[in-house]
């Protein structure tokens, strides 16, 4: 049987902020469940599937293997998104603004960047850290499974899609992506890279 995931729920920060609205959260939250419900049927559905049809114009294996890709990526990057959210923004402290301020100059030199590049973006920005080179940059993955980057561990993920942000900003990203400055928690931000980032 099929191994399932289960949707984390949201910190009770996330859903009393300053600039993001609750109503977005929640919205935001059950998109995130479907990901997780989709992950969820297509491992079922690849227990099953006739393997012997693969063909790579056409076929379930295929159909199913891209799908996920699209699903699993829509969980990984909302999870992040979600559990960096809910804090009080400003500058992060220790190694975060370390390797900011080698990588960018600046702390206000990173925040432009990140923010050009998410207005720049069709639905996520990534603040990663490159394992190979130790350096980290903020990257575009235009979808889910869009663009995702060997080797490179995602510190900060911005979503850019409309539904981060339509029901407070409607056409107005720039201004979201300032009230997601606003509400980064980068206690957050630096207990998983703690976790994940070697040497962090």
């Amino acid at each position: 049987m099929a191994d399932k995931i289960q949707a984390v729920p949201l910190k009770p920060a996330t859903l009393e902020m300053e600039g993001i609205s609750r109503k977005t959260m929640e919205e935001h939250f059950k998109l995130y469940q479907g990901y997780v419900n989709k992950v969820n049927e297509i491992r079922e559905k690849l227990e099953t599937v006739d393997k012997s049809t693969a063909n790579q114009t056409y076929s379930d294996l295929r159909e199913l293997k891209v799908e996920y890709t699209f699903a699993i990526g829509g969980v990984k990057n909302h999870e992040i998104y979600f559990d960096h959210l809910g804090g009080k923004g400003g500058k992060p402290t220790g190694k975060a603004l370390e390797l900011i301020e080698r990588d960018f100059g600046s702390f206000e030199n990173w925040a432009s960047d990140m923010k050009q590049t998410g207005i720049a973006a069709r639905g996520w920005v990534w603040w990663a850290y490159d394992v190979t080179t130790g350096k980290t940059f903020n990257y575009i993955g235009d979808a889910q499974n869009a663009f995702p980057v060997w080797d490179n561990i995602p510190l900060v993920a911005l979503d850019t899609y409309e539904h981060a942000y339509w029901l407070d900003y409607q056409t107005g990203r720039a201004a979201y992506i300032d009230a997601f400055f606003k509400n980064l928690d980068w206690d957050a931000v630096e207990a998983q890279a703690r976790k994940k980032v070697p040497g962090w």
